[in-house]
């Protein structure tokens, strides 16, 4: 049995941060686990620019601890009024590197989204001809649509329509919790490519009602049946550079989550890389994860690997149960739960 694996230092190319006190809580612990981590922008206001992205960019890193190394790459988020020339920007800027398209209402903070994809066409062709990555929430809105089928309906339609009308433009289909979804990014060219994050590996929607109502595993999209459990499993373990680590992971305080009408987001940044290995190892795929965690995502957006490494050794523990947070806490994925791996 192996008892410990060394990794290139990984990346999280999908997160949220937050603002303000709260973004001052979970920055540190997202920049423990990772050298560079792709910041969502579903901010109230949104970030739509990269004058915004900048700004918000030099408030994450004062809240960088000084002993850690850290660079937060940046989304814009994609909305109906976004101009064209903004796209130029992006692809001239060091730092941004996506526009992140959320079909609108969504998900957290998504009232301000696309509307109509033909609202966005001219954009998308700009990015397309500039290179710059459309990161995508895949969801129908409809809300006569049954929420477990709401990303393959989009993959059958709106996704399908993107990879035809515009086949150059780089896109990463974001959380991905889908046969269907696996299936299109696996058929897709190599410049379509997906995030899957831990808890879509470790658990099925039973896991959500096992016991009674377990807020702290909603997310969106939401768990799905335990077969698409294991089309991801077998994707991000597949060794497909189209597949990588994005965490997706989403603080809410304690008592947003814990209410009668929950907040939507599994908060993982306190020990991501440990709950990917346990998925990985749980199908005695750990000479993958390297590649997975620190090396498929920096390619597809075009950088080096991290210098540095990270050491994972087999190791049961017990995450906090609580952090704090902005004079509240948050409780994360792992309440209750032990891990068989740690990071050294």
């Amino acid at each position: 049995m192996q008892d410990s694996i060394i990794l290139g230092r990984p990346d999280d190319f999908h997160v949220h941060l937050r603002d303000g006190a709260a973004l001052a809580a979970v920055v540190p612990l997202t920049a423990r686990q990772f050298g560079r981590a792709l910041v969502m922008p579903n901010l109230k206001p949104p970030v739509t620019t990269v004058s915004m992205a900048a700004d918000y960019r030099e408030r994450i890193l004062r809240s960088v601890p000084t002993d850690l190394q850290f660079s937060p790459l940046m989304a814009l988020y994609l909305t109906d009024a976004t101009p064209v020339d903004e796209v130029a920007r992006v692809a001239e800027s060091d730092f941004a590197h996506a526009f992140k398209y959320y079909p609108a209402g969504a998900t957290t903070n998504s009232d301000s989204g696309v509307t109509a994809l033909a609202k966005v066409y001219p954009v998308l062709e700009a990015m397309q001809r500039h290179g710059v990555v459309l990161c995508v929430h895949g969801e129908v809105t409809d809300p006569t649509t049954d929420v477990f089928d709401r990303e393959a309906l989009f993959v059958e339609g709106s996704l399908q329509h993107i990879a035809r009308d515009f086949p150059a433009l780089k896109m990463v289909v974001e959380h991905i919790t889908t046969l269907e979804a696996a299936e299109f990014v696996a058929a897709s060219g190599a410049n379509i490519a997906a995030t899957i994050t831990p808890q879509h590996l470790l658990y099925n929607r039973t896991s959500i009602f096992t016991g009674g109502i377990r807020p702290h595993l909603y997310c969106l999209p939401i768990l799905k049946r335990e077969k698409h459990r294991q089309a991801l499993l077998q994707a991000a373990t597949s060794g497909s550079a189209k597949f990588f680590l994005g965490t997706d992971s989403a603080p809410h305080a304690k008592n947003n989550k814990e209410a009668c009408c929950g907040a939507a987001g599994c908060f993982t940044s306190h020990a991501a890389i440990e709950l990917y290995a346990e998925a990985f190892d749980s199908v005695a795929a750990m000479n993958k994860l390297d590649d997975f965690a620190s090396r498929f995502g920096a390619a597809f957006y075009g950088l080096p690997r991290n210098v540095g490494q990270v050491t994972l050794k087999r190791e049961s523990w017990t995450p906090p149960n609580e952090f704090a947070f902005a004079g509240e806490t948050i409780v994360p994925l792992t309440v209750g739960r032990n891990l068989s791996w740690r990071m050294v």
